[in-house]
């Protein structure tokens, strides 16, 4: 009899260790997921050659904590016109300055030189502009500019610092890839 009762006792511990475990899993899953890291896949072709369709990449929520965002760094963030919706792209105007599209290069503060633009797997086209970028906002581009839907074309310009969800780090699938 005292054996049966033994033998409960040891499952019955066995199960709340496997219980605690399950929960701290969760826990643990739940807080990467929304403290530290975010998850996304990527729809469009408004990145490409960076970050290709269907790619599936991970952001890093905590970025912009202790540091402000860059030119250049790729972001991930509630789309202005539409917070329910998440978009990537790079960050090009940053706050005070202006930014003009001109023949498809992008000029900053009416400088003679254009910016970087070898990620872009084609040239640019079109004329922009100027925009000028309020503070606390930023200036989002598109890598393959020629079919991104980005600041030159959405109703509301600029992405507030506040929307920004994460600073895009890691392509995972279908190939792992540090980002930027």
């Amino acid at each position: 009899m005292e054996e049966k009762e033994e033998r409960k006792q040891a499952i019955k511990k066995e199960v709340m260790e496997y219980l605690r475990m399950i929960v701290f899993v969760i826990v643990v899953v739940f807080v990467m997921n929304n403290v530290v890291l975010i998850n996304a896949k990527i729809p469009s072709e408004s990145m490409e050659k960076t970050i290709m369709t269907n790619d599936r990449i991970f952001g890093f929520r905590l970025a912009y904590q202790f540091q402000d965002p860059k030119r250049y760094d790729i972001v991930i963030f509630k789309y202005p016109d539409d917070p329910q919706e998440l978009f990537i792209k790079r960050i090009i105007g940053l706050p005070g300055e202006t930014v003009e599209i001109r023949e498809g290069k992008v000029y900053i503060d009416d400088s003679e030189k254009s910016l970087d633009d070898s990620f872009c797997p084609e040239q640019p086209l079109g004329d922009f502009g100027p925009y000028t970028v309020p503070e606390d906002s930023y200036f989002m581009l598109g890598d393959n500019r020629n079919y991104s839907k980005d600041s030159r074309f959405w109703e509301i310009k600029y992405v507030n610092e506040d929307q920004i969800v994460g600073k895009a780090l890691i392509r995972y699938f279908p190939s792992i890839k540090k980002i930027q």
